[in-house]
């Protein structure tokens, strides 16, 4: 049905139709966000994460927090996976979870907003303060006509925060009406942050593990920077300044992440200190870099990483962290998403995966209304370019619990069994709308459990 519509009723008409329900809904259920101090988190990679980051930080600062993420919804105490299947969620479905904030007291609300919600207007409605950009890798690449429009939708954001005017809101305390300053917080080290920083906004601040931003910087933005970074088989470690961090995360994205949550708390006026009381408390973020362990002799490490970039790092991670020996193998359960988004990644995905892990087994992930043996076949193509072996050490499963069970069955003692594409997704999306059940973790659980290794 969405495909008829879109085929058959002009641009300018989809257009005013997302603007006026974006319109609609802010007005349906009382301008929430007039309510609460709203973050936007926006970029290709670690939008999840640093929601996630900075709602700990600020519960640690004493706060009431609501976030909106792919992986988790918040509202204050209550935490749920995301369902949905959407990164950011419709119009009215965002303003009701606003409400429902902002009736419970929270003082601030995250949300992870991605460049397709943009580009349907779901924004609109949101009077955002503060608007954080991670980084831009090309993603989405076909369902934008190209990088560049990819890049415009994520900057309509930020205009968006340049054009609204200053919010005054009630203080903690309830007492006194305080106006919010808008703020930009962005990755330094990524090459595009200069255009992400190039808004009139009260206060910038750039975060940073190199010495880029220096030369992109106007002198009164702000930046906070980590040095003396370590990668241990435990976590990671860093010093800002003299203040020192031992996390139970993973990774340099991880890093980043970290300091744009903590670059976020600054602009609140929360010190350092409250942010390694919070990070060091979190153990992970579901379905991000989340190790299964139900005793068995391997590791089996499940993550997200569902395009290049992110399965580029996640490589990178596994060796920076030396979570197998030389000895042992890694066992990759992937495929790639349907539903016409980004088709020309799939050989891409399957040759970036050969290169690194010494058996593949490629499987369903999201076919939508796609063939499902269409997109494992593109997949295997890019595998089967750089060497891997039908059979031998490259395998076709379509059916996805299966393709776990095996992979399963063929770790030995020491192995990495990886499974990405999925992290705590909980659906797998088929033909006509259809939604299976599913939780990764849960999966493989389990298996493992019958498998009884």
């Amino acid at each position: 049905m969405k495909e008829l519509i879109k085929k058959f009723v002009p641009d300018w008409l989809l257009a005013y139709y997302h603007k006026s329900l974006a319109i609609l809904a802010n007005y349906y259920y009382g301008r929430p966000s007039e309510k609460m101090v709203v973050i936007g988190v926006t970029g290709t990679n670690g939008k999840s994460s640093t929601v996630f980051f900075i709602a700990k930080i600020l519960e640690e600062a004493g706060f009431k927090v609501g976030a909106i993420s792919t992986a988790l919804i918040k509202i204050a105490d209550h935490e749920d996976l995301n369902a949905t299947k959407m990164t950011m969620l419709g119009r009215f479905a965002t303003q009701k979870l606003l409400r429902i904030m902002a009736d419970v007291g929270c003082k601030f609300a995250i949300i992870e907003t991605s460049s397709q919600g943009i580009e349907q207007f779901r924004h609109l409605g949101v009077h955002y303060d503060i608007c954080v950009f991670t980084n831009l890798t090309p993603e989405h690449i076909e369902a934008h006509g190209g990088f560049e429009n990819y890049k415009k939708a994520k900057l309509k954001l930020f205009k968006h925060l340049e054009s609204l005017k200053h919010k005054n809101i009630k203080t903690q305390e309830h007492k006194n009406i305080k106006t919010i300053k808008k703020v930009i917080v962005a990755n330094g080290d990524d090459k595009y942050a200069g255009e992400f920083l190039d808004f009139k906004v009260d206060e910038k601040i750039v975060y940073s593990i190199t010495n880029y931003e220096l030369r992109m910087m106007n002198e009164n933005d702000k930046k906070i920077k980590a040095h003396s970074i370590s990668y241990e088989k435990d976590g990671i470690n860093f010093k800002i300044g003299e203040h020192e961090f031992n996390l139970k995360l993973f990774g340099q994205f991880n890093v980043y992440n970290s300091l744009a949550a903590m670059a976020v708390a600054q602009s609140q006026g929360i010190d350092l200190g409250v942010c390694k009381q919070a990070l060091e408390k979190v153990s992970g973020v579901p379905g991000r870099m989340e190790f299964i362990d139900k005793g068995q002799d391997f590791k089996v490490l499940i993550d997200y990483a569902p395009e290049p970039e992110s399965m580029r790092q996640l490589f990178e991670t596994i060796r920076l962290h030396n979570f197998i020996s030389e000895n042992n193998r890694i066992i990759h359960v992937f495929g790639s998403c349907g539903g016409g988004r980004d088709v020309s990644r799939r050989p891409v995905l399957g040759k970036l995966s050969a290169q690194n892990v010494s058996i593949q087994i490629i499987t369903n992930e999201d076919p939508y209304d796609d063939d499902p043996a269409k997109i494992i076949d593109q997949v295997a193509e890019g595998a089967i370019k750089v060497g891997k072996i039908l059979s031998e050490n490259l395998f076709k499963i379509t059916d996805r619990q299966e393709a776990i069970r095996f992979a399963l069955s063929q770790a030995r003692s020491g192995d990495l069994v990886l499974l990405t594409g999925k992290g705590c997704e909980q659906a797998i999306c088929v033909a006509k709308g259809c939604k299976i059940p599913w939780d990764e973790r849960e999966v493989v659980r389990a298996e493992l459990k019958n498998s009884s290794r």
